[in-house]
């Protein structure tokens, strides 16, 4: 079962009403701007918490679809100069859900892309990039710091899945990776 706009309204209608939270975490300190990945992550925590008590939810897929990202500036985090075939939404999108699943190589998430349509089109892919795109995009456009980001914004999405009792593509490791 799909979660409706109506059900996603909730979701936010829910944390703004919740009075220990402060939502966007970029707006609620001087420290955070609109170009924090540590807004992002704090951010991300929030939403996936509020959205995998839901009803409605079916997976980390839809999430990954309907994460807010729209006031994200990634721009700092962009290593590319000039114009490219992808924007930096869509490829944190991307690159979220491979992290998600755990999959190794790009390949996969290209092959997932082409058996899903609806996804890539939810994220506004107008063609599915080729895994060396990809691979460019994971290695020489993002920063180290966003790939990290990446990294720890997907393990959030799974704890917070598999907390709530939703199916997750992958273990989460409880850990992140920098420090063991």
């Amino acid at each position: 079962m799909a979660m409706t706009p109506e059900s996603r309204r909730t979701v936010f209608r829910q944390i703004a009403h919740c009075s220990y939270v402060d939502w966007p975490t970029y707006g609620s300190s001087p420290l955070f701007d609109r170009s924090s990945l540590p807004a992002l992550v704090s951010d991300v925590r929030v939403v996936a918490k509020t959205w995998f008590q839901q009803d409605e939810h079916e997976g980390v897929e839809p999430f990954v679809h309907t994460l807010p990202l729209a006031y994200v500036q990634f721009d700092p985090y962009d290593r590319y100069a000039g114009s490219t075939s992808y924007e930096m939404e869509t490829l944190f999108r991307l690159f979220l859900l491979k992290e998600c699943h755990g999959w190794d190589h790009e390949t996969a998430l290209v092959e997932y892309l082409t058996q899903h349509p609806d996804f890539s089109e939810q994220i506004g892919l107008e063609s599915v990039p080729d895994q060396s795109t990809l691979w460019r995009s994971w290695h020489h456009r993002f920063t180290a710091d966003l790939r990290n980001t990446v990294e720890t914004t997907a393990r959030t999405i799974l704890i917070k899945a598999q907390n709530a009792g939703v199916s997750v593509p992958r273990e989460p490791e409880r850990q992140s990776r920098r420090h063991q």
